[in-house]
C-alpha cells in the first residue's frame, strides 16, 4: 500500500528525538535550528513497518537549553561568536534548544488523522514538514472544489504556498463562530467567508443580520468575473435597508410583543398573555391579525361581569390600548406586509443582507427572534412535507445559512435575550433540518457558554482582553491550548483556524477579499484635516468677495472671523 502522501523532495531533518514529553500524546527533540521551530509548525517523525508511516505532530513548546554565557551576549561591542571561536567552540549555532511536540498523527484520506499512540523512540530523527505534504493533508477540500472554501493560507510558510481550503458542508451544518477583539478583522474574515459560499462552485442561500450596515458592499459581487459561470451564474446580493423591513404583527408571540411595550405591570402582562391567548384561538389557521385584533382581545380578556350580570371593564385595558397602539405606530410591524419571509429571504446563489444600524435595540431582538424562529420552522416543515410548494412563505427545499453579527447582543451570558432561546435550538437541533448558523463577536466572554460550545467550527484572532481569552479555554477546546496562548501576538488578519472544517487547527493568514470590506475604521485625523481646509477656502472665499453695499462683519457659519 502507497502511503497517503509522499514527499517529493527529500526530507529536511531538523532534530533528533530525546525521548517523551509531558503526557503520553508529546515528544521532546532537540535541536540547534532556531529557524524552524516556531510555536504551531508541522513536524514528523517516521514509523517503519510494512509501510512507512509519517506522524504528524504540532510544535507546542521551545526552551533554550545550551547556550553561549551570558557575560558574552551582555557586552555589546563583542561578537559572540568571534569569543566562541577563541573558547574552541567551533560549531556555527552554539544555542540548543528543547523542542515540545503534540502528536496528531498520520493520515487515512478516508478516516482522518490516526493517533498510533506510540512515541518514537530516543535518537529518531524529526523532520520538517514540507509544503506539498501539508497542502494534501492540512484541508479536507481542496480550492476550488466544489464544497470548499478557501479562506487564506498557512501562517508560518511563504505567502501562498500552503492555501487553507474549508469543507463549506462541515461549516454550515455544525455552526461556526467567528471571534476576536475589536479592529482584528472579524468582518473581514466574515466577508471572505460569504464570497466563498457565494462563488460558482458553491451557491450558497445565505442571510446576515447586520446591526452596522457593513455588508452593504457584498454588492461588488454583481457583474464580477470571478462569480461568474459558463452556465450563466450570477449571484444575486438583495439589501434590505431598515426602512424595508415589515414584519407582521401575527408572526409575533407574546414574549415578542411583551418586548416591545414599556413600563408593563404585573396585571397588564397578566391581561396581555390571557388576550394572546384568545386571539390564538379565534384567529386559529389565519396569519393575519393586527393590533386592533389584539386591542379587542385585551378589552374581552380585562371585562368582568358583576352579580347582576353587567359587563364592566378593568383598568388595565385603556392602558394597553395605549401602548398597543403606540406599537401600531411602528415602522417595522404590520398586520398585513411581510417583507422578511424565508422564501424572500433565501434561494441558492443569493445572500440577503438584513441591515438594522438605525432600529432600536429591542426592535432588532424581536426581529431577528421572529425572522429566525419562523426560518427554522419553514426548513423543518419542509423537510417533514408538512409544507409544499404551494406555499408561498414557508417552503425552503434547501439548506440555509445564517450569519450573526454582534452575537453577544442577541444571546448574552448573563441577560435575558428574546433571541437566546430560538438561537439554542436552532444550534442544536438545526444540523437535522439543514438550517446552519454563524456567531461573529468581538465579546466571547460575554457570550452564552452554551450557545458559544455549539458552534463546531472556530475562528478565533487577536483577543488581549484576559475574560474573553479564559472563556475561549473551556468553551472552544477543538484550538488547542498551545495555539490560544498566540492569540495577543497574532497581528490584523491572522487567524487560527480549528474544528470541523479543517482536519487539525491551524495559523492562517486570511486572503485578500475579492469586494470592498464595509467595515473599514474611519481616518480621524485626515477627515479633521480635510474638513479644516474646506473650512479656511470658504473663509478665504468670503474675505475676497466684494461687499455691496454697507460694509458688514465677515462670518463663517454665524462666528465672526475679523
Amino acid at each position: 500500500m502507497t502511503p497517503a502522501f509522499i514527499s517529493p523532495a527529500s526530507p529536511c531533518t531538523i532534530g533528533t528525538v530525546k525521548g517523551p514529553g509531558e503526557n503520553g500524546n508529546q515528544y521532546v527533540f532537540i535541536t540547534a535550528d532556531n529557524r524552524h521551530v516556531k510555536i504551531g509548525e508541522f513536524v514528523y517523525y517516521e514509523i517503519r513497518g510494512t509501510e512507512t508511516l509519517k506522524i504528524l505532530g504540532k510544535i507546542s513548546a521551545r526552551c533554550l537549553i545550551e547556550h553561549l554565557p551570558d557575560r558574552i551576549f551582555a557586552d555589546t561591542e563583542i561578537s559572540p561568536e568571534t569569543i566562541a571561536a577563541l573558547v574552541g567552540f567551533a560549531h556555527p549555532n552554539p544555542e540548543i534548544y528543547e523542542v515540545a511536540v503534540d502528536v496528531i498523527g498520520y493520515f487515512d484520506p478516508g478516516l482522518g488523522f490516526m493517533n498510533p499512540r506510540k512515541t518514537p523512540d530516543p535518537g529518531a530523527k524529526v523532520y520538517l514538514a514540507d509544503d506539498s505534504m501539508l497542502r494534501l493533508i492540512l484541508n479536507k477540500k481542496q480550492p476550488g472544489q466544489v464544497g470548499s472554501a478557501h479562506i487564506g493560507a498557512l501562517l508560518l510558510r511563504d505567502p501562498g504556498a500552503v492555501p487553507i481550503a474549508l469543507d463549506v458542508k462541515e461549516l454550515v451544518s455544525t455552526h461556526m463562530a467567528i471571534l476576536a477583539g475589536t479592529g482584528s478583522g472579524k468582518s473581514y474574515t466574515a466577508g471572505v467567508l460569504v464570497e466563498e459560499l457565494m462563488l460558482p462552485h458553491n451557491r450558497a442561500a445565505v442571510l446576515i443580520f447586520d446591526p452596522h450596515g457593513e455588508y452593504g458592499t457584498l454588492t461588488d459581487m454583481r457583474g464580477h468575473p470571478d462569480f461568474k459561470a459558463a452556465d450563466g451564474y450570477a449571484p444575486k446580493v438583495k439589501i434590505l435597508k431598515p426602512e424595508d423591513i415589515r414584519i407582521r404583527v401575527s408572526s409575533l408571540d407574546y414574549a415578542d410583543i411583551l418586548t416591545l411595550l414599556p413600563d408593563m405591570s404585573d396585571r397588564q402582562q397578566s391581561i396581555l398573555n390571557k388576550a394572546y391567548r384568545l386571539l390564538q384561538r379565534h384567529k386559529r389557521g389565519s396569519y393575519r391579525w393586527g393590533i386592533q385584533d389584539l386591542i379587542s382581545a385585551v378589552r374581552e380578556a380585562d371585562t368582568q361581569s358583576d352579580d347582576d350580570g353587567n359587563e364592566k371593564l378593568g383598568s388595565s385595558a385603556p392602558a394597553l390600548e395605549w401602548k398597543l397602539e403606540r406599537l401600531e405606530r411602528s415602522d417595522y410591524f404590520h398586520q398585513i406586509e411581510h417583507t422578511v419571509s424565508p422564501r424572500d429571504l433565501f434561494e441558492p446563489g443569493q445572500v440577503t443582507v438584513l441591515q438594522m444600524n438605525e432600529i432600536s435595540q429591542e426592535e432588532q431582538q424581536v426581529i431577528c427572534a421572529a425572522v429566525l424562529r419562523q426560518s427554522n420552522q419553514a426548513r423543518m416543515n419542509t423537510h417533514r412535507e408538512l409544507v409544499d410548494a404551494g406555499d408561498s412563505e414557508n417552503y425552503l427545499p434547501y439548506p440555509v445559512f445564517i450569519l450573526l453579527e454582534e452575537a453577544h447582543r442577541f444571546a448574552p451570558a448573563h441577560e435575558p435575550s428574546r433571541c437566546k432561546a430560538v438561537i439554542r435550538t436552532i444550534l442544536s437541533e438545526g444540523r437535522k433540518f439543514g438550517l446552519g448558523m454563524g456567531l461573529i463577536t468581538q465579546r466571547p466572554g460575554k457570550i452564552d457558554s452554551d450557545v458559544l460550545s455549539q458552534c463546531m467550527s472556530q475562528f478565533i484572532m487577536r483577543i488581549v482582553n484576559p475574560v474573553d481569552q479564559d472563556s475561549l479555554k473551556y468553551g472552544v477546546e477543538a484550538a488547542g491550548r498551545d495555539l490560544l496562548k498566540e492569540l495577543p501576538a497574532l497581528t490584523k488578519g491572522q487567524i487560527i483556524v480549528a474544528g470541523v472544517c479543517v482536519n487539525t487547527p491551524v495559523l492562517c493568514k486570511v486572503r485578500k477579499r475579492l469586494t470592498q470590506h464595509g467595515g473599514e475604521t474611519l481616518d480621524a485625523p485626515a477627515m479633521w484635516q480635510k474638513h479644516f481646509q474646506a473650512h479656511q477656502v470658504a473663509a478665504r472665499k468670503i474675505e475676497e468677495a466684494p461687499l455691496v453695499g454697507r460694509a458688514r462683519p465677515k462670518t463663517v457659519r454665524g462666528v465672526s472671523i475679523e
